[in-house]
């Protein structure tokens, strides 16, 4: 059973290259000011359709924080989207208008520490199609995500959810292989594990993750 891939943070056309190469299955555009992986709609749009254009199966994805329907709008026109990802507080009922108002799919983030974290996902059962399950910020960091920190993997072992889930925080080509053996993860997002520094995306790193993760022949 192969194992979803997302990279997360793109910019530049060689980045989806690379990944339309190198077989990702989704590709992810942040929309956040304060991320040095921040895009304009008005930038991510000939990415997107880039991405489109090079492999109709690498699936776009608008990653943002609690945005409001206005900019939501503006990327939902310019970039055209396969999902939604919401990284933010977004609460159940947020979910619920944002389901009814675009239709696609959304992807909702959790912050993981401990295994008490978890409970969280039960309001969000039903208004999101997939959870993302990334490493609690830091202390100082004012980022909800792409800090290149990791969770204890084992704590997903206690995970009971109907939802399909995806793990985030801190993976790389070296410890991809660990993180999948340990947490049985069948998607998998990466984003700073694949850069040279933050937000500027390597395309050898993004070509030695999938590669590492196509090459495992079980997890």
């Amino acid at each position: 059973m192969s194992v979803e891939i997302k990279i997360c943070g793109l910019s530049t056309p060689a980045t989806i290259d690379a990944c339309s190469a190198a077989g990702a299955d989704l590709a992810g555009f942040i929309f956040f000011a304060r991320s040095p992986r921040n895009v304009t709609p008005e930038a991510a749009a000939p990415l997107a359709a880039r991405a489109r254009n090079a492999n109709p199966a690498l699936a776009t994805v608008a990653v943002t924080v609690n945005a409001d329907d206005v900019f939501l709008d503006a990327i939902v026109a310019a970039v055209k989207p396969d999902l939604l990802q919401l990284h933010g507080t977004e609460s159940p009922e947020r979910l619920a208008e944002l389901g009814a108002r675009y239709g696609l799919p959304l992807i909702k983030a959790f912050a993981i520490r401990e295994a008490a974290d978890f409970a969280a996902l039960g309001a969000y059962e039903g208004l999101a199609d997939r959870f993302l399950l990334d490493a609690k910020a830091p202390q100082g960091s004012d980022l909800p995500g792409g800090n290149g920190v990791s969770f204890d993997w084992r704590l997903l072992k206690s995970l009971e959810t109907p939802t399909p889930w995806m793990l985030s925080g801190g993976l790389d080509a070296a410890n991809i292989a660990e993180a999948l053996a340990i947490s049985g993860a069948r998607a998998i997002d990466v984003s700073s594990g694949v850069e040279s520094s933050p937000g500027v995306k390597d395309i050898a790193k993004i070509a030695a993750f999938i590669k590492t993760v196509r090459d495992m022949k079980t997890v």
